[in-house]
């Protein structure tokens, strides 16, 4: 797939995909020229840190802005230009959760618009039991524990994002989710027993969906190669963007893109599957601790 061809994500799901994207080509243009991040940013009346921020596709584009770029860097071709100019228009197309942008933080947001354009999403959670699949129960005792100050309709609404962004595994064409889930994550409790039991219920019943595959790490395993924490890796379907590596932090978020740190994250992923019991052992394992709960 070209970077501009669309994909079956939702309204404005490959937004933030081709802002990344088109950020890279203007990067690329510009070291092809020798040209400094402080000139480019001189010919569009911006700063150097304006050109960083939209090579790394962390804000919107204007058209005339890369109108002028495109023309610093010798981008004569109208087919090229044209290109270019279409990618940026649709990498400003708002997506679904900017509705929700009075309780998504601004750099969560960049996180929901990539899973949401994601073609394989792998996890690993140690805390609590992922997002995309979550019961809306566990889900709200899980917001409610972390927002311990939080009005009642903000907890909902974040709820409501949660729930919001799980559709995208009954889509019409879903992401393949490969989770990792510490025995941990599965014996912490979030909210009462019925809300606990539910949860391990419904991950029994996800994890038979063709495209989710569902492994838990046992404590009976013993120290593992997930002892740096939870991680998600997601890989899209534009050959020329790489994979990403996604670690949350409380009040901001790591994106690692580098060959070298993602094939470490790899490797860590891989051995976690290695080690874990397969899905039809793991779902065993779920229903073991269904009975305990």
């Amino acid at each position: 797939m070209t970077a501009g061809e669309s994909w079956a994500a939702g309204p404005g799901g490959g937004s933030v995909v081709r802002r990344i994207l088109l950020g890279s080509q203007l990067r690329r243009l510009r070291e092809s020229r020798g040209i400094t991040r402080e000139a480019a940013g001189y010919s569009i009346r911006a700063s150097e840190s304006k050109i960083s921020r939209m090579e790394l596709g962390r804000v919107s584009f204007k058209a005339r802005d890369i109108e002028d770029l495109l023309t610093l860097y010798g981008v004569a071709d109208d087919v090229e230009r044209e290109s270019l100019l279409g990618l940026a228009k649709e990498a400003n197309v708002a997506g679904w959760w900017h509705s929700y942008g009075d309780v998504l933080p601004g750099w969560f947001q960049t996180y929901v618009g990539l899973e949401a354009a994601a073609s394989h999403i792998r996890l690993y959670e140690v805390q609590f039991v992922h997002g995309l699949l979550q019961t809306e129960a566990y889900a709200h005792a899980v917001v409610t524990r972390g927002q311990p100050g939080a009005r009642q309709a903000d907890v909902d609404r974040r709820v409501a994002l949660r729930l919001e962004r799980q559709k995208l595994l009954v889509s019409e064409r879903p992401p393949e989710v490969h989770a990792v889930l510490d025995e941990a994550a599965l014996r912490r409790p979030y909210g009462d027993r019925a809300v606990m039991q539910g949860q391990l219920k419904h991950l029994i019943e996800i994890s038979e969906q063709p495209n989710v595959t569902l492994q838990v790490m046992p404590f009976s395993f013993g120290g593992h190669a997930g002892e740096s924490g939870s991680f998600c890796m997601l890989r899209f379907p534009e050959s020329d963007l790489s994979d990403i590596v996604y670690l949350e932090q409380l009040t901001s978020a790591l994106y690692l893109d580098k060959r070298e740190e993602v094939a470490q994250y790899d490797r860590v992923m891989k051995r976690l599957q290695e080690d874990s019991p397969d899905p039809a052992e793991s779902r065993d394992v779920l229903r073991g601790l269904l009975q305990l709960t």
